[in-house]
C-alpha cells in the first residue's frame, strides 16, 4: 500500500512539474523538479559545486519561492547547470526565465532576445578565458566616452570609445575590448581599430552570437596607482536595422557618457535612454531623448556608473 502512494505522488510531481514546465513561471517548475528528483538544496548546490558554478542554498531557496530571479552571468550559467543537473529537456529552464522578461517589459525592442543575451554571456565567458583575461583586468575605469555612429542603412557603423584607467595592480599592460554587434553581424569583417596609446593583440570572434574580444597593448606596464588614456574602436555596418545600443557593466566606475549619432538621410523618430539591473531584470529608467538638429546625435551621462546596463534605444519610421 506505501509503494502504491509512493508511485501515485511520483506521478502527480511528474506531472505537475510537466505543467510547470510548459507554462511557468519560472520559480515553480524549478521548485517543481527539484522535488520531483527528491534532491534537498544542499545536495543541489553541492551538484552544482560539480559544475564549477558557486550559488548558495539561500538563492537557490529565493529563486524556487519567487523572492528572487537569476539574473548575473554565474546565476544564468548555474541555470544550464541545473536542467542538466535536474534531468530537465536543454533551454526549458532558460526559456521561462526569457517569457518572464517578455511579460515584464513588453515593449522591449525585439532586435536582441534574452536568450541571446544569455548565450552570449556564456561564449564571452569562454573567450575572455582564452586571453586569460580577469574579470576587471587589473584596471579601474575613470571615465569612458563612447560615440556610436548609425549609416544611411540605418546599420551601426561602427563605434569609438576614449577610456581613462587607473590600474590597482602593478603589472597592468593591456586592456581587452568586446564588441557585440547586432543581430546578423559578421563578426569576421568587423575591424578593431587602435587609435592612440594602444596596438592591436589578440582577436577573437565567436560568428554565431556575434561577439568579439580584441586585447589592446599598452606601450608601458602601469604601476598601481597609475593612470592611463587610450583610444580604440570597432569598424562594422555588417548587419541590418539596429534599434539600440546597449553598455554593461560588471563593476561600479567613473563617468560614462554614449553618443549615437545617426546619417543625416536616417533619422530616427524618436530616441530615449533606459537602465537596467542585468539582462534578466526589466527596464527602468526611460527618458525620451531629443535629437540636435544640426549634428543628428543624441546623448547621454552618467556622472558615475553602477553594476547593470545602460542604453540608449531608438524607433524609425
Amino acid at each position: 500500500m506505501r509503494h502504491g502512494t509512493h508511485h501515485a505522488d511520483a506521478e502527480i510531481g511528474t506531472a505537475e512539474l510537466d505543467t510547470a514546465l510548459r507554462g511557468g513561471p519560472f520559480h515553480v517548475a524549478l521548485r517543481a523538479a527539484i522535488a520531483a528528483r527528491g534532491l534537498p538544496l544542499q545536495r543541489v548546490q553541492h551538484h552544482l559545486s560539480r559544475y564549477g558554478v558557486k550559488v548558495g542554498v539561500t538563492s537557490l531557496s529565493y529563486w524556487q519561492q519567487g523572492a528572487r530571479r537569476p539574473q548575473r552571468p554565474e546565476s544564468l550559467r548555474a541555470v544550464r547547470a541545473l536542467e542538466e543537473i535536474l534531468q530537465l529537456p536543454d533551454e526549458s529552464l532558460i526559456r521561462l526565465l526569457a517569457k518572464a522578461e517578455e511579460r515584464a517589459d513588453p515593449e522591449r525592442p525585439t532586435g536582441r532576445s534574452y536568450r541571446s543575451l544569455v548565450e552570449a554571456s556564456g561564449v564571452l565567458e569562454d573567450l575572455l578565458a582564452e586571453l586569460e583575461s580577469p574579470l576587471d583586468g587589473g584596471l579601474h575605469t575613470i571615465g569612458h566616452h563612447e560615440r556610436v555612429r548609425i549609416g544611411a542603412r540605418r546599420e551601426l557603423l561602427g563605434r569609438e570609445s576614449q577610456h581613462i584607467v587607473r590600474a590597482h595592480k602593478d603589472g597592468v599592460d593591456r586592456y581587452v575590448a568586446v564588441h557585440h554587434g547586432d543581430p546578423g553581424c559578421d563578426p569576421e569583417s568587423t575591424a578593431v581599430l587602435a587609435l592612440e596609446n594602444c596596438r592591436t593583440g589578440r582577436v577573437r570572434r565567436h560568428h554565431d552570437t556575434g561577439i568579439l574580444v580584441a586585447e589592446l597593448l599598452f606601450d608601458i606596464r602601469l604601476r598601481a596607482g597609475d593612470t592611463f588614456l587610450f583610444r580604440y574602436g570597432f569598424e562594422d555596418g555588417t548587419a541590418g536595422a539596429s534599434s539600440e545600443y546597449v553598455r554593461g557593466f560588471g563593476f561600479a566606475g567613473g563617468q560614462y557618457a554614449l553618443q549615437v549619432h545617426f546619417a543625416e538621410d536616417a533619422l530616427p523618430v524618436r530616441c530615449h535612454r533606459f537602465t537596467q539591473h542585468s539582462a534578466a531584470a526589466p527596464r527602468s529608467g526611460r527618458q525620451e531623448l531629443a535629437l540636435s538638429g544640426r549634428h543628428h546625435s543624441v546623448h547621454l551621462v552618467e556622472p558615475r556608473v553602477r553594476s547593470g546596463i545602460v542604453g540608449i534605444g531608438w524607433d524609425w519610421e
